[in-house]
C-alpha cells in the first residue's frame, strides 16, 4: 500500500497550517482527505475553494442533493470517504 507522509498540526506551516486551523473551525477536526494534502498547503488551500464552491455556491442543486451525489459517486467508485 503507498504511503504518503501528512504533517502533523505542530509540523505544518504557512499555508497548510492555515487549512488545518480553518477545518478545525468548520468542522471541530480534520478530516483525512484534507490531512492527505498538508505536504502542499497551496494545493490543499484550492481544493478547498473548490470543494466549497461545489457545496455551498450557487447551483440549481439544493444542498441535500449535493451531498447525494457524492454518496453515490463515492459508493460506484468504491471510495471509502
Amino acid at each position: 500500500m503507498p504511503y504518503i507522509h501528512q504533517f502533523s498540526d505542530d509540523e505544518a506551516t504557512g499555508a497548510a497550517k492555515r487549512e488545518l486551523d480553518k477545518a478545525y473551525q468548520r468542522a471541530g477536526r480534520v478530516w483525512n482527505i484534507v490531512r492527505i494534502m498538508t505536504l502542499n498547503g497551496h494545493v490543499m488551500r484550492e481544493s478547498m475553494e473548490m470543494y466549497g464552491a461545489l457545496m455551498h455556491g450557487d447551483s440549481p442543486l439544493t444542498r441535500a442533493q449535493r451531498e447525494a451525489l457524492a454518496v453515490v459517486v463515492s459508493r460506484v467508485n468504491a471510495c471509502l470517504y
